[in-house]
């Protein structure tokens, strides 16, 4: 393996400061160095300004991920790429109240469906390359606690 290029911004943002080297387990090691920042961002700008920052990670971990793949071009998404994990933790915290408990279940939802890698996730792992496809499967992983906390919230509301 090449030496760590620490000196470039690009790698600090692939792997989230560098939780994404963690031995084991690197993506929900990812997904836990994302909370405080989420927890920050959520507290001073809402949800709204958790989903802008969301948009924002994933556009820039596009293009870091990009520049991560072409310094080590062996793997299609390594695993010390987490900044995927902290887009899809995001955007999925900012439907979800800044509350522990939310925090909680949204982290534990997120991991599950992003582990299991449901169908359409499983098809856009494997079939979309580069920083795009490294990102994207993240989002899609995201949209299902989405979904669940939707119908969990109309179910509540319904029965008020």
């Amino acid at each position: 393996m090449n030496k760590l290029p620490i000196n470039k911004i690009w790698w600090w943002v692939a792997t989230w400061f560098g939780s994404g080297l963690a031995p084991k387990a690197s993506g929900t090691a990812g997904s836990i160095a994302a909370l405080p920042f989420a927890w920050v961002i959520e507290y001073y700008y809402g949800n709204y300004g958790l989903f802008i920052a969301a948009i924002i990670i994933f556009v820039v971990g596009w293009w870091a991920s990009n520049e991560y793949m072409k310094y080590y071009p062996e793997k299609h998404d390594p695993k010390q790429i987490v900044v995927d994990e902290v887009a899809g933790i995001w955007l999925l915290l900012s439907t979800l109240p800044i509350t522990w408990q939310a925090y909680l279940v949204g982290f534990a939802l997120f991991r599950f469906f992003d582990v299991l890698k449901p169908y359409p996730i499983s098809l856009a792992d494997r079939k979309i390359k580069g920083g795009f496809g490294v990102m994207f499967d993240d989002i899609l992983a995201a949209l299902y606690p989405i979904i669940i906390a939707c119908i969990a919230a109309a179910f509540v509301m319904r029965n008020q």
